[in-house]
């Protein structure tokens, strides 16, 4: 292509023309929180950006301005995230989770935690590292509750995961599990002496977590709607129909 061929600087669609995908990934990362669709089969399965993993002494977590992995503390106890743990895209706890979250336990003056809705997820294959997609089927959550705030934690396992895919339900997995993860919530913030600022409040199935992935994705909508729009737009844009 000659400079006399290619198209004006200032011409968004047609650079788009010359160069497809150019509001994805091709020339920049995509932002794991606004720049990734949920997933087209949520909320079934959904898309999950995986911050940490098992073998992590240090805490990870996203940067919410620029998208990338920052430490958030090192891991000071004994106690480590028994599975990958990450987010969903395009999700927010907010007014909606909050609501839910009061209206199943009965207490008043929740609210969201203002963070995309997290999700453990189950694998028999070790994972090395963060900072990587996956694709989850969820299959439950717990209703977690930090300093008044709902920070629920779904569970899902890995997509076509050769020992825990058939998997669909949280009462498919065995009682030690389920504990194993309450557990690691209820004590990965709480400080010797001190008691845990984390309560568990409900162990749900799998309806309650697909409402619950509605719930976050309206939650979202409602605060991000011009990045959900563009980010729609571009997918229906370069894959007709996805969206």
């Amino acid at each position: 292509m000659t400079s006399r061929d290619a198209p004006p600087p200032s011409s968004a669609g047609h650079l788009r023309n010359f160069i497809p995908g150019l509001y994805q990934s091709h020339l920049f990362k995509a932002h794991p929180w606004h720049g990734v669709h949920i997933g087209h089969d949520y909320p079934f399965r959904v898309s999950c950006f995986i911050e940490v993993v098992p073998t992590d002494t240090v805490k990870y977590e996203l940067d919410k301005n620029s998208g990338l992995l920052m430490v958030d503390r090192p891991q000071t106890y004994s106690n480590t995230c028994p599975f990958p743990y990450g987010l969903v895209p395009q999700t927010l706890c907010d007014q909606r989770v909050a609501q839910r979250c009061m209206e199943v336990t009965g207490r008043t003056g929740i609210v969201g935690d203002g963070d995309p809705i997290d999700v453990c997820v189950v694998s028999e294959r070790p994972i090395p590292h963060g900072n990587i997609l996956l694709t989850a089927r969820i299959i439950g959550g717990l209703r977690m509750i930090d300093h008044n705030e709902a920070d629920d934690k779904l569970i899902g396992v890995m997509k076509n995961d050769p020992a825990f895919g058939a998997w669909r339900d949280i009462n498919d997995c065995p009682h030690a599990f389920v504990e194993r993860l309450k557990h690691y919530f209820i004590t990965y913030k709480q400080q010797p002496g001190k008691t845990s600022p984390c309560e568990i409040a409900e162990v749900y199935g799998a309806e309650e977590a697909y409402r619950m992935v509605e719930l976050a994705h309206e939650d979202y909508k409602d605060v991000y709607s011009p990045q959900h729009g563009a980010l729609s737009r571009a997918i229906e844009s370069d894959f007709p129909g996805e969206v």
